[in-house]
């Protein structure tokens, strides 16, 4: 219960929310990428308040990821071109999963790889490991196959992913789109139709930054990922433009900062969310917004977070 719901002695709105059978003690999910293994962000913040933990993108094999520089701040966000710097499955099931079992939030596994079998060898290994509730696929990285092209930015590849995550596991599976698109609907059908459970949105927007004086990128790739508040307006339509497309529940990401922010994208119709670069900038912002959701539905007299999915007054 948030301070607020102690104040008033009463009992607080339900809070809790289920996404694809993963029973979430409410709908503040911390983001891959941005939370390490949960272990960096244990010192500051009570990891039993979460709604879930998403893991660092995790391999088959160990990546020590792009040369730096590789991150970059920019008006109302930051460029990053990390490379998916991880562990590898076998050093996350081995040193970072006894580690993230000793508390009550849910776990979820990001998973990303190079090709379909990749994929589906990451998600045997998993679905065998116990301590995973569910997996988030990334379907934004480049197919190694087919000359790069990213496997979120095809409708068919899209589906072949999913389709093979699902044959190899019975975790529930949510999967992660990128923005990069024509028609995020369209992908959302595609990855509903292969067995997705959920569906995350968005991954980050590709962007650059230059050094006028040296007239060089600012990012050793020269390209990379932009996050932060500067991506909100696109990630809160995609959201909405998702949740009416398919029926499996949909998890608003990117420039989440605030309760409000959150509030946003769930009255969009996303049934959670996911906080990220807002946690470089303080690393308790989740609890924040957990307490601020909180108190949002206590003063409007919502009884039930479920009240407030999809809620838009469009006309």
């Amino acid at each position: 219960m948030s301070s607020e719901g102690r104040k008033t002695g009463g009992p607080g709105p339900r809070m809790s929310v289920d996404i694809a059978g993963i029973k979430l003690k409410n709908p503040v999910m911390a983001a891959s990428g941005t939370f390490g293994y949960g272990e960096e962000f244990a010192p500051l913040v009570d990891l039993n308040r979460l709604g879930a933990i998403i893991t660092k993108g995790i391999s088959l094999e160990p990546m020590e990821g792009n040369p730096p520089p590789r991150i970059v701040e920019t008006v109302g966000g930051m460029i990053n071109s990390i490379g998916l710097q991880n562990v590898g499955l076998q050093a996350f099931i081995r040193d970072k999963l006894s580690f993230l079992g000793q508390f009550t939030t849910p776990v979820i596994a990001n998973i990303f790889g190079g090709t379909t079998r990749e994929f589906g060898e990451l998600a045997k290994r998993l679905g065998d490991s116990p301590g995973i509730a569910g997996l988030e696929v990334n379907i934004s990285c480049p197919n190694v196959a087919k000359g790069g092209v990213l496997f979120g930015a095809d409708p068919e590849m899209a589906h072949r992913v999913v389709r093979t995550v699902r044959r190899s596991t019975h975790l529930p599976i949510i999967v992660k789109l990128s923005p990069n698109v024509t028609d995020i609907a369209l992908i959302a059908k595609a990855v509903e139709e292969a067995g997705g459970d959920a569906i995350s949105i968005m991954n980050t927007l590709m962007a650059m930054a230059i050094d006028p004086q040296s007239r060089r990128p600012l990012l050793s790739t020269i390209i990379g990922g932009l996050s932060g508040p500067a991506i909100k307006p696109v990630a809160l339509r995609l959201v909405w433009q998702a949740a009416g497309a398919v029926k499996v529940p949909v998890i608003g990401i990117g420039g989440i900062m605030t309760a409000r922010d959150a509030l946003e994208f769930i009255i969009a119709g996303a049934r959670a969310v996911q906080v990220g670069t807002a946690n470089f900038v303080k690393p308790t912002a989740c609890l924040e917004i957990i307490d601020g959701i909180e108190a949002y539905l206590r003063e409007n007299g919502f009884k039930d977070i479920g009240q407030l999915v999809g809620s838009l007054r469009a006309s």
